[in-house]
């Protein structure tokens, strides 16, 4: 108690209300709206970033009144999320996985659970909005702080049936998609046959794997990537040296990157904590979300000879605010959503010397943690629980109970927030569906 005591002692009370938070913003949002064209478009995708893991970071991290970053953009509604039926395509399901979301906002169209930019039932590839910009002679790039042949990352630059289909080695749900078979490989393969500029991210592992067929049968993806001209790195070192003469693959960990804080897991009635978070937890070898979007934004701007600067698409994604949410995490959930939270902080920085540039906050599905009454917790919750310290100095109770406790929490099907600001931005606004995000940002760059 004399430990949580001091912790209690160094934290700033921020509950006052700012000065003229309540002041008329009509003339603000009337600038806001921007009807026209972007040159460059950043997509920043929370993975399982619903509205309570929103209010859960904020809490925890500046507390009940202050602002993230995210928090700061001018444009804001809700998406909705469903998939469809594989069995029965007409019909929705309401629970959606990363992949059929992701392929949702990738291509405009819905697509059933567990399949990456391809048709549900008929496997008929769907052209992404990557391919697209690549189309146009603009440079792409794809970063995440998972496994880069994960499904968000995946849906940009990869058509597969199933998403475990990740490197020549997991190809049993997709054998007509293996390059032995006459198809375009995995998903890591197709990543880099699709010369996307730059991909930062995990899923070494995948890209170690060996090709069975093609022109680089017998070769690693990351051989095939030389090979085709990438410059590969493993480490935060080689990620801030590389220069934009050649495309970048950073490859930072054998699977998912590290976390960025850790801490006590939920745990049933009475819970865990009280805990404030360990943070600076990410070795200094892997480089941060941050980091690794101010290094895409620096390589997809650079001017070399060749390019005709027609500007930019840039996903990124902090990816592991779901992973922690199904692992019971509070911390690592927190921390990975900060860290998120800091990178946006890069793209709205590009932003400002760049206002042709449309920025979309957004995130895939909604997850299981909820803050709940602390009687709640104390009456004996169904759930998993933790109880934090926020930087208001007050208790926080988080509760997982979408499965039972030890077993992977689950998605939820509820809406979701979208915010944006410049060209386009405007089409966020009210209640929407994942695939307008994707009309949204291709009329922004004139993709259609």
């Amino acid at each position: 108690m004399l430990v949580l005591g001091a912790a209690l002692a160094l934290l700033a009370p921020t509950l006052a209300l700012a000065n003229g938070r309540s002041s008329d913003r009509s003339d603000d949002l009337r600038r806001a709206i921007d009807g026209g064209r972007a040159r460059n478009v950043i997509l920043f995708l929370g993975d399982g970033m619903g509205d309570s893991e929103i209010t859960i970071a904020r809490n925890y991290a500046v507390g009940a009144a202050g602002r993230l970053n995210m928090d700061r953009l001018p444009l804001t509604g809700e998406y909705t999320t469903y998939a469809v039926e594989e069995s029965n395509p007409s019909l929705p399901n309401y629970v959606t996985d990363s992949a059929a979301s992701g392929t949702g906002w990738a291509t405009g169209h819905k697509t059933s659970n567990g399949r990456i930019s391809t048709t549900a039932q008929s496997d008929k590839d769907l052209r992404t909005i990557l391919e697209l910009a690549q189309d146009k002679g603009m440079r792409t790039g794809d970063v995440s702080t998972a496994e880069l042949t994960d499904a968000t990352p995946a849906v940009l630059a990869a058509h597969v049936a199933a998403r475990d289909c990740q490197g020549p080695a997991n190809m049993a749900a997709c054998p007509q998609d293996r390059k032995s078979a006459g198809g375009p490989g995995s998903i890591a393969e197709q990543q880099v046959d699709h010369h996307v500029d730059v991909l930062l991210g995990g899923g070494k592992g995948r890209f170690d794997q060996t090709i069975d067929g093609g022109p680089d049968a017998g070769r690693t993806v990351v051989e095939s990537a030389q090979r085709q001209g990438y410059r590969v790195v493993t480490d935060a070192p080689g990620m801030a040296a590389g220069r934009a003469d050649k495309p970048l693959l950073g490859l930072f960990n054998a699977g998912n990157m590290s976390l960025e804080w850790s801490g006590a897991l939920a745990a049933p009635f009475p819970g865990s904590g009280l805990q404030r978070c360990v943070e600076n937890q990410r070795p200094a070898h892997e480089p941060s979300l941050s980091a690794m979007t101010g290094k895409a934004i620096e390589l997809l701007t650079a001017k070399t000879r060749g390019h005709g600067n027609r500007g930019f698409f840039l996903q990124v994604e902090g990816a592991s605010i779901d992973k922690q949410d199904h692992a019971e995490n509070p911390c690592g959930q927190i921390g990975e959503h900060i860290a998120f939270d800091k990178a946006i902080k890069v793209g709205l920085d590009f932003a400002k010397r760049n206002p042709d540039t449309l920025i979309v906050v957004t995130a895939d599905h909604g997850h299981t943690s909820q803050i709940i009454d602390p009687q709640t917790a104390t009456d004996h919750s169904p759930g998993a629980v933790s109880t934090l310290i926020t930087a208001d100095g007050a208790q926080m109770v988080v509760n997982y109970a979408t499965n039972l406790h030890g077993r992977s929490q689950s998605h939820t099907g509820t809406e979701v927030r979208i915010a944006a600001q410049g060209p386009q931005a405007a089409n966020v606004a009210g209640v929407t569906d994942q695939t307008d995000l994707f009309h949204t940002m291709s009329r922004a760059l004139g993709l259609e």
